[in-house]
């Protein structure tokens, strides 16, 4: 019940039983009920009244012993501590309170005068939730996939927090306002109420906003943003001319935080990448530059985003390796994971984290193989909503990932096209540190290795627009992202773009010794090359190749057992064997339903091919042609190609130098230009 004229702290002065220590003296505390027969006759003993005031000045009473309204009103009226009911009504018009309906008359009568007009005027504690959010300073919201969320004051108003609607972190805001205000704690129910007024605040009105809330990291009008996940949201801005903190009130953009998510240190200026070497076990400068180079890639806001596979036996330190490079770019308390049990899982931990680790894996899944491949150059996966019987879920993310394992875990080539693949040697006994000691030293050299991979961004982000290679390798967008940040890392122009082309090398040789056909495809090219290739259908071809294993007691593991599988697994290592020197085409001939494919050998042209990089006096090698072997199951030297013959990359459609544009899997990469054979006269065309 509310009151006008009689003020909260008066009717608890005069309900007060002045005992020393009893409840009722407390500033906040209930008092005792005025109600004579409170509790059978024996009289509110542990106080049970509470007497607040709302926002709007009314005065509000309630027994929580279950005393009626009436018979509380006409305890405090006997008691001079209530208005009668005709001031009450005069008061409440003054306040611009609606008029009783039913005249004066008794508390809780028929007429429903004091009772009745009090229940009126008092605001429900859903209402009063909803009112306390926006006086203390929420801001409801919404992303642009519909889901509500509220920008809130930080603990001491300095910074500003996000929050979804229906998290439990806003729940426990919005319980804390209401407690300071009124004195109790809200029901569940009207918490409940109150959360869904807010989401319908954040969603429909005109006036509601929308913002992308990111993770980690976000970009915004040729600027990079970087959440610290500190306690006080902090971001860095990295721009051409550098990087700088940033408030939660300065910030632009809107992070969200997710749990797991650890803290980064306030970056240092003048550090260098190279104090990175003595926390990361590799083999050879190459491989430090690729590592360096993910790094890079993955400060990033958006992708593609290279697959970084680290091999090596027990004791090579890949999950120390893993769980630096996790810690300069997305620390969390569980930095790396076991093998997700489906694509749904993986894509929650890709929502809730910026890079995804999975750590000492046996094997890579084929389903396993295709979701990093949609992770790491873009793609979604919806499933039913819990609980619903129609709705939708759709998970979309494209983030940096790392493997690691003993065995060799990305063999399907289309993983591989996707990858860096390191070896990491293994570890004298005499060089090992122990946790502690190799984690302090880090703690100590991370703000320095963190600012000079942010000055590495910013000058990605100065020279990008005057960066330009020859020819796109496979992931072209970082590659160029990377050759931009050379300057900034003080690297010679294309020793990058050198690394990677023998990295990727070693990849296509480890894609063909992974392929149970690769082999034999390889030698059934060779006998026919004198013919100048070889024609027919996948049965066929399948039966040929079946003939050459006669000898033979079984074929090998994943050898096809069909013309359609032959086809398939023919699909997949095509752009390998076309890289070793082995063009396999698939038409159909004309006026027929007759699919035909045509293997031949591809000849290498006199002369080596062009590079790609900016430095003329240090060009990187032919990124289809072969260069070096990476690894050591990759030890076979194919032919090498160039980009004027059908074995290379060919030239782009521009005829001269270009610039990158976005490269979201197969569909992203740049479109080339068919070549002719001179072996046969058929014209070839790239993939």
């Amino acid at each position: 019940m509310t009151a006008r004229t009689v003020s909260a702290e008066a009717i608890r002065r005069g309900l007060a039983c002045g005992r020393s220590g009893c409840p009722c003296a407390r500033e906040r505390g209930n008092v005792h009920c005025p109600v004579p027969n409170h509790g059978q006759g024996r009289g509110d003993r542990n106080p049970s009244f509470a007497v607040t005031e709302a926002a709007d000045g009314a005065t509000l009473v309630h027994c929580f012993s279950g005393c009626s309204q009436g018979a509380v009103l006409d305890a405090l009226r006997d008691l001079g501590l209530w208005p009668e009911a005709g001031a009450a009504a005069s008061a409440g018009r003054r306040n611009g309170a609606h008029p009783d309906p039913g005249g004066a008359g008794g508390a809780g009568g028929a007429g429903g005068s004091a009772g009745e007009r009090g229940r009126k005027e008092r605001k429900s504690q859903a209402t009063q939730l909803v009112e306390l959010a926006g006086a203390w300073g929420a801001r409801p919201f919404h992303d642009p996939e519909g889901t509500a969320w509220a920008s809130i004051p930080g603990a001491t108003g300095d910074w500003r927090e996000t929050w979804p609607v229906r998290s439990s972190a806003f729940r426990r805001w919005m319980q804390a306002c209401y407690f300071v205000a009124e004195g109790t704690t809200p029901s569940a129910q009207a918490l409940q109420d109150a959360l869904g007024v807010l989401e319908g605040l954040a969603i429909f009105p005109a006036e509601a906003r929308e913002f992308t809330v990111h993770t980690r990291l976000a970009g915004d009008a040729g600027r990079m943003y970087f959440d610290l996940s500190n306690p006080t949201w902090q971001a860095i801005e990295v721009t051409q001319d550098g990087w700088r903190v940033k408030t939660g009130y300065t910030c632009p953009v809107k992070f969200r935080r997710t749990k797991g998510m650890l803290a980064l240190p306030l970056p240092a200026a003048g550090g260098s990448v190279e104090e990175l070497r003595q926390f990361v076990n590799v083999a050879s400068d190459d491989d430090f530059k690729l590592l360096v180079a993910w790094l890079v890639a993955a400060l990033r806001d958006r992708g593609p985003y290279p697959v970084l596979v680290l091999h090596g036996e027990q004791g090579s330190a890949k999950t120390t390796t893993a769980r630096t490079l996790r810690s300069l770019v997305d620390p969390s308390t569980a930095p790396v994971r076991a093998e997700p049990r489906d694509g749904r899982d993986l894509m929650i931990a890709a929502r809730n984290g910026w890079v995804v680790a999975l750590d000492n894996l046996s094997h890579v899944a084929p389903w396993l193989s295709d979701a990093l491949c949609r992770l790491a150059t873009g793609g979604g996966f919806a499933t039913r909503t819990l609980y619903s019987d129609d709705e939708e879920t759709i998970f979309d993310a494209q983030r940096p990932v790392i493997l690691t394992g003993i065995e060799e875990l990305a063999t399907r080539p289309d993983l591989l096209d996707r990858s860096i693949v390191l070896y990491l040697p293994a570890i004298p006994e005499d060089q090992r540190r122990t946790e502690a000691a190799f984690w302090r030293d880090f703690e100590t050299a991370r703000p320095r290795i963190l600012g000079a991979l942010l000055d590495a961004v910013a000058g990605a982000l100065r020279d990008l627009p005057s960066t330009q290679l020859d020819r796109l390798p496979r992931m072209a967008d970082f590659a160029l992202w990377v050759t931009a940040a050379e300057s900034a890392l003080g690297w010679p122009r294309g020793s990058f773009l050198r690394a990677y082309a023998g990295n990727r090398e070693g990849a296509n040789d480890l894609a063909l010794d992974a392929s149970a056909i690769a082999g034999a495809v390889r030698e059934f090219a060779a006998e026919h090359a004198a013919d100048g290739g070889w024609s027919g259908s996948a049965t066929e071809l399948l039966a040929a190749l079946n003939a050459r294993l006669a000898a033979e007691k079984k074929p090998p593991w994943g050898w096809p057992g069909n013309g359609r599988a032959l086809s398939n697994a023919l699909r997949r290592i095509a752009s390998n064997l076309r890289a070793a020197g082995v063009s396999v085409e698939f038409i159909r001939l004309p006026h027929t339903r007759r699919r035909v494919i045509i293997i031949t050998t591809l000849q290498p042209p006199p002369g080596g091919g062009s590079g790609g990089g900016q430095d003329r006096s240090e060009e990187p090698p032919d990124f289809a042609s072969p260069a070096s072997p990476a690894s050591p199951q990759a030890r076979k030297q194919a032919p090498s190609g160039d980009a004027n013959s059908p074995s290379g990359d060919a030239k782009l459609a521009t005829g001269g130098p270009t610039q990158a544009r976005g490269d979201a899997g197969d569909a992203g990469d740049a479109k080339m230009q068919p070549l002719s054979n001179e072996g046969d006269g058929r014209e070839e065309a790239t993939l």
